[in-house]
């Protein structure tokens, strides 16, 4: 890979750890201090919420919100870069290599430099520092691409990991999983689509359904696929500690929709578009 060219501020090559993909910050190293004029611009900071904490972050071509803050630290004190979950999961898409182990490292309850000797490999982040419009620019340095692409690049938004990831990284087993529209054909690529709720769309006849299903890709091949006029199709993982309640939820929302849009049980509808909602079974 060539060395960048064109780098307008004072610039740190970090190499990308778990706290960055994890924790959604990262140390400022005390060598940057004088470079990037943290004392005179932070010093006084000691809480994200407080306003003078704010910073800018651009990563390719987009702006997102920071904040720098002083805390203390075993060696006194240290300044830490946060930044929102946003910029969080562009990173982890990025560098999904290293994203990868370090949910490996929680999995094997692993010391994070004992699974980097363990699994060896560096991916790199280039941080520049706009002092005087308090902006951070980053950009991807050194990035590996997956071995599997195709089955990464399916991966990577996937229930299951969203899944380990919260369970493993953020400590979170309660999190519904959402997933966005996604075209038909793509269905029976879907990973870990287990204990859901779905909905399919008809773009072309305008008709919407809501249904559960243990097993999505099972429950589509065996009662949607054979209908050619789905086109797309959306659906949420729930956490196994709702598994006994997804027929409630079902119902639930299929009553709700009822009352938004035409429907065939005569529910009285606001009628807020021109889909017509094809569930025949629908709560008085």
């Amino acid at each position: 890979m060539l060395e960048r060219s064109q780098v307008d501020f004072p610039m740190w090559r970090k190499k990308v750890d778990a706290t960055l993909l994890k924790g959604a910050w990262t140390p400022i190293p005390k060598w940057l201090f004088k470079f990037w004029n943290i004392d005179q611009s932070f010093s006084h900071v000691r809480s994200k919420q407080d306003p003078e904490a704010t910073v800018e972050i651009k990563y390719d071509k987009a702006i997102y919100q920071g904040q720098v803050s002083k805390v203390k630290h075993s060696s006194g004190y240290q300044y830490r870069l946060y930044f929102e979950d946003a910029l969080v999961e562009k990173l982890r898409t990025v560098y999904l290599m290293s994203f990868m182990r370090s949910i490996e490292a929680e999995l094997s309850d692993s010391n994070y430099r004992d699974i980097e000797k363990e699994i060896s490999f560096w991916e790199f982040i280039d941080i520049e520092f706009d002092i005087e419009n308090k902006k951070f620019i980053f950009n991807a340095h050194y990035p590996l691409k997956p071995q599997f692409p195709n089955l990464f690049k399916r991966l990577i938004n996937s229930a299951p990991l969203k899944r380990i990831s919260a369970e493993t990284l953020e400590k979170d087993s309660t999190s519904i999983h959402k997933q966005d529209w996604n075209t038909w054909n793509n269905y029976k690529f879907e990973i870990g689509a287990y204990n859901v709720i779905y909905m399919l769309l008809d773009e072309v006849n305008k008709f919407i359904y809501v249904g559960e299903a243990k097993d999505m890709v099972k429950r589509f091949n065996a009662h949607h696929a054979s209908s050619k006029s789905w086109t797309h199709y959306k659906y949420n993982v729930l956490p196994e500690s709702l598994a006994q309640y997804r027929v409630a939820i079902e119902r639930m929302l299929i009553r709700d929709l009822a009352c938004l849009l035409e429907n065939n049980q005569g529910i009285s509808s606001i009628k807020i578009s021109e889909y017509k909602l094809t569930n025949l079974k629908i709560d008085k």
